[in-house]
């Protein structure tokens, strides 16, 4: 099995440098997919010196849009594994051998990582907190670094082009076809989505998760959402 690594990116200068030598690095990683959702900074020229490293390919779309862009990364793929990654995630050494050994299970349909969020502050270590009891409910967000197989992931109909909770929604459908694992070994995310504040930003994401279970479209829930990444 090899794995094909795809991230979403929309003006990530800051960061995907960093990600793209982090996962460069890592053993059973056959390629990495960038998708860029129309990025105005240096994204992809940072995107194409680090492709000299690491065989990859940089794929562009009409508008920045997590589940368009790592849906049309999967038509690019070659691998028999899809692992989905944020272009401000770091996962460590083995983690690739981690995702090899689960999806050696037939009974595993899937599986994600640990979040941490970067940074010492009492709010960053708050969030990895929470994000750890959130896991333990059912729900599991993209900043854990989404894996499946090629087969399960044309099953279950792939990422829809959903303004939001489209990584909730795609890990819910592979929950339905076997076990999906969790790999207790860190994904570290920067604390960007609280730029505008901790308090207020998990005020919001409460609110929206809330609306969604109830059956609110994600379209409404995303009108004062900017472009994803």
């Amino acid at each position: 099995m090899e794995i094909s690594v795809i991230i979403p990116t929309y003006n990530e200068e800051l960061t995907i440098g960093k990600t793209l030598d982090a996962l460069s690095r890592l053993v059973n990683v056959s390629e990495l997919i960038i998708v860029d959702g129309g990025s105005s900074d240096r994204t992809i020229e940072i995107a194409e010196t680090q492709a000299k490293i690491k065989n990859t390919q940089i794929v562009s779309v009409g508008k920045a849009s997590r589940g368009l862009q790592m849906h049309a990364g999967v038509e690019h793929a070659t691998g028999d594994i899809f692992w989905f990654v944020f272009a401000d995630a770091r996962p460590v050494q083995g983690s690739g051998n981690q995702i090899m050994k689960y999806l050696r299970n037939d009974q595993v349909s899937g599986g994600h990582f640990e979040v941490h969020f970067k940074g010492e502050s009492k709010w960053a270590r708050l969030m990895t907190r929470i994000y750890g009891q959130v896991r333990s409910s059912g729900l599991i967000y993209g900043e854990s670094a989404i894996f499946t197989r090629r087969e399960t992931y044309e099953a279950v109909g792939g990422f829809r082009d959903l303004p939001k909770f489209e990584d909730v929604d795609l890990a819910h459908r592979l929950q339905r076809q076997g076990r999906f694992v969790y790999v207790k070994m860190p994904i570290t995310i920067s604390e960007r989505r609280f730029a505008n504040g901790y308090a207020w930003t998990f005020t919001k994401w409460v609110i929206r998760q809330s609306l969604y279970w109830a059956g609110i479209p994600p379209r409404f829930l995303s009108r004062d959402y900017t472009p994803s990444r």
